[in-house]
């Protein structure tokens, strides 16, 4: 039968492809792209968007509310679609943002006290001054219950912008957005957690407790199975939405209880390889795409679980998930929430909700980060980023506006089952259009950096 490759010289490297290599390169190609992630969640915005405004509107309704069941018998657990993926599918987002969130507190932006001071005191302005711009416009009632909306940022669209401007945006202005976001997340969890919790079940919080306990021990006693940490989750999962206490959080305690540490060191990992290369070598290389004698087979196992044992569970998890929850779990909610009728009225008197989010989002954001991180670096206790100007930071402060993932997010648990959702909604899109158009404006405006030494490259 003739093998369905590619010639040779059309492969990447050199190498033969098979056809389904070739049809699937522009997704991989695509899926590499900075711009991806960002992409497919505005296409699964504008989609929900058309459904919410078209003949299909009312069945888009529909299927979001068909109840769907999953379990054995009476031990079955039912909720609505929509809940399942806000519950069920954005665990997966949390907890990937918990592992973020870990990684960069160990080695990454925030490591350390004076490189996190910015994005941490610019964060916290960019949480607490679009709280009070919303509350200025809903103090009392059912509306006063959103001001948590407006204080998140939604980092796959901000960096998705960020990245339209290529090399006119420094490294460290990419780096202080990311850290800030994280940041901002952690805040917007907390948030969750203590503000939109209600009627705690203490039993179901206490066994999730023992079951972090659990976890955090097999982190300490050297267990690196995802197969482990996954069951555990799973039922920390379930312990959380019997509790009363928001689901998602439990998926960012999970996450941080993913072991940081390799269990094999630089030279033992080196010497290793080294050896069952040459045993590799010796049994002599095999070319083509031809079936491995065992003996060599058995070495390039081997060579695969020297490097798992040189690479972090946490990193190989978020390595994992990350694309799963970029192109199918926030394209999924998108889907889910941000289907808002044009032309549908909310709740009487919920203007000042679509208002006060609107400009929490645009406004209280700007001047939350921007005035937060000035007040910092002037005090002393931050320093601007290297090549980054005071222009650029307020570009990207407006940029911290795009609320959109996490702002759906926290109306949803804000208004369940309201019409003041509607103007939620609508509030979320206008401020963070507003953010990204702004945003981008005001970065184009500024000067940008003077160019980096010849020869050096990011």
């Amino acid at each position: 039968m003739k093998r369905l490759l590619i010639s040779h010289q059309d492969g990447p490297d050199g190498e033969d492809e098979y056809l389904i290599d070739q049809i699937t390169r522009p997704l991989r190609i695509f899926a590499r792209h900075k711009l991806a992630g960002g992409i497919v969640l505005l296409s699964a915005a504008l989609a929900a968007m058309f459904l919410a405004n078209s003949p299909w509107a009312a069945r888009y309704h529909e299927v979001l509310q068909t109840s769907l069941s999953i379990g054995i018998g009476d031990s079955a657990l039912s909720k609505p679609l929509l809940l399942w993926v806000n519950d069920g599918l954005m665990g997966f987002f949390f907890f990937v943002v918990g592992l973020e969130i870990k990684r960069e507190f160990l080695a990454g932006s925030l490591a350390t006290p004076r490189r996190a001071a910015l994005p941490i005191v610019a964060a916290l302005g960019g949480m607490v001054v679009p709280a009070l711009v919303y509350y200025a416009f809903n103090p009392v009632g059912l509306e006063a219950r959103g001001w948590g909306i407006p204080m998140a940022t939604d980092i796959a669209f901000a960096l998705g912008v960020l990245a339209l401007l290529g090399d006119r945006i420094p490294v460290e202005l990419k780096v202080f957005l990311t850290a800030l976001a994280i940041v901002d997340d952690l805040g917007a969890i907390l948030v969750i957690a203590v503000f939109y919790t209600e009627n705690i079940v203490l039993v179901s919080l206490v066994l999730a407790a023992v079951l972090l306990a659990i976890s955090i021990s097999a982190n300490v006693i050297g267990v690196s199975s995802p197969i482990v940490y996954f069951i555990l989750g799973t039922l920390i999962w379930l312990a959380f939405l019997q509790s009363g206490v928001h689901a998602t959080l439990a998926a960012v305690l999970m996450a941080f209880t993913i072991p940081a540490r390799t269990r094999l060191d630089g030279d033992p990992l080196l010497g290793r390889l080294e050896s069952m290369m040459a045993a590799f070598r010796a049994g002599g290389v095999p070319q083509g795409h031809v079936l491995l004698p065992t003996n060599q087979h058995h070495l390039l196992e081997a060579m695969a679980d020297a490097l798992d044992d040189a690479t972090a569970p946490l990193q190989r998890l978020e390595h994992a998930l990350l694309p799963i929850v970029t192109f199918l779990v926030i394209p999924l909610f998108a889907l889910a929430n941000a289907g808002v009728s044009l032309w549908e009225q909310g709740h009487h008197g919920g203007d000042t909700v679509a208002i006060g989010i609107a400009a929490g989002l645009f406004l209280g954001k700007q001047v939350g980060i921007f005035g937060f991180a000035w007040l910092a670096v002037r005090a002393g206790i931050a320093d601007l980023p290297p090549g980054v100007r005071w222009a650029q930071l307020y570009g990207v402060a407006i940029l911290g506006g795009i609320g959109f993932t996490m702002s759906l997010f926290v109306a949803s648990l804000a208004f369940p089952g309201l019409d003041l959702g509607v103007e939620a909604k609508r509030g979320i899109m206008i401020g963070s259009v507003l953010s990204g158009v702004v945003g981008v404006a005001v970065l184009l405006l500024a000067k940008p950096p003077r160019p980096a030494h010849i020869g050096v490259t990011h």
